[in-house]
């Protein structure tokens, strides 16, 4: 099941650029809770705290237990981590709120197992469509990955959507027919046959024979010596 994990949070009152730099400075990172039918709501996290959630995740959807000073505990699902490209820094975090008793909707990453028969011993060659699956649960059924055993699979076979076995309590509305991984057949080179010959690098050209002039003139000369 997805990691959950409870979470300390503090509401934001100051906003804009200045008031991130400054929040940042204390060590907290910028955040804002939306969802459930209430309005964003701006919050600010250690930065501390963010990293020890993110490092001990076991997949890509984090459940979160929000504790914020006078309020009852919020369910949330960590929706996006925004990253500084230089150093990899947490810059902002959006949380998606949740309801325990409502469905919710998650992309799940798909996880080949086993070695397919047709790579292992006939060179064939693995191919994943598809890496992760649009599922659709409750917040208690939500799985970190989706394993799929591909162990046997021979060359030309393939697996759909329709064949992938779902952890109890979770659905999805993705095409059933759409291939997720199949097994391909090893490509061959084709070697050049031996003793062929090879095209002449020039065109030969094939000059007309010209009439000659001299052997047309004699000809007519014998005729009037005739005469």
């Amino acid at each position: 099941m997805a990691t959950q994990v409870k979470l300390k949070a503090e509401r934001r009152t100051a906003i804009g650029r200045s008031a991130v730099r400054k929040l940042k400075a204390t060590g907290a990172v910028p955040a804002v809770i939306y969802g459930a039918r209430d309005e964003p709501e701006p919050l600010q996290v250690s930065r501390r705290d963010i990293g020890a959630m993110l490092s001990h995740a076991s997949g890509e959807n984090i459940l979160v237990e929000l504790e914020i000073a006078g309020d009852p505990n919020r369910l949330a699902l960590v929706q996006e981590v925004q990253h500084s490209p230089v150093g990899g820094d947490v810059l902002h975090i959006d949380f998606h709120a949740i309801s325990m008793d409502e469905m919710i909707e998650a992309d799940v990453p798909l996880d080949p197992t086993g070695i397919a028969n047709g790579v292992k011993n006939f060179g064939g060659l693995l191919e994943q469509s598809l890496r992760s699956l649009s599922i659709e649960c409750l917040p208690r059924d939500l799985p970190d990955v989706i394993a799929v055993d591909v162990s046997g699979l021979n060359i030309g076979d393939a697996i759909h959507v329709r064949d992938i076995v779902l952890p109890s309590g979770v659905t999805t509305r993705m095409p059933p027919d759409l291939t997720a991984i199949s097994v391909l057949a090893p490509t061959v080179e084709e070697e050049p046959v031996a003793g062929a010959a090879e095209a002449p690098t020039t065109p030969e050209v094939i000059k007309e024979k010209k009439e000659d002039p001299d052997a047309a003139g004699s000809g007519g000369g014998s005729k009037e010596q005739k005469k």
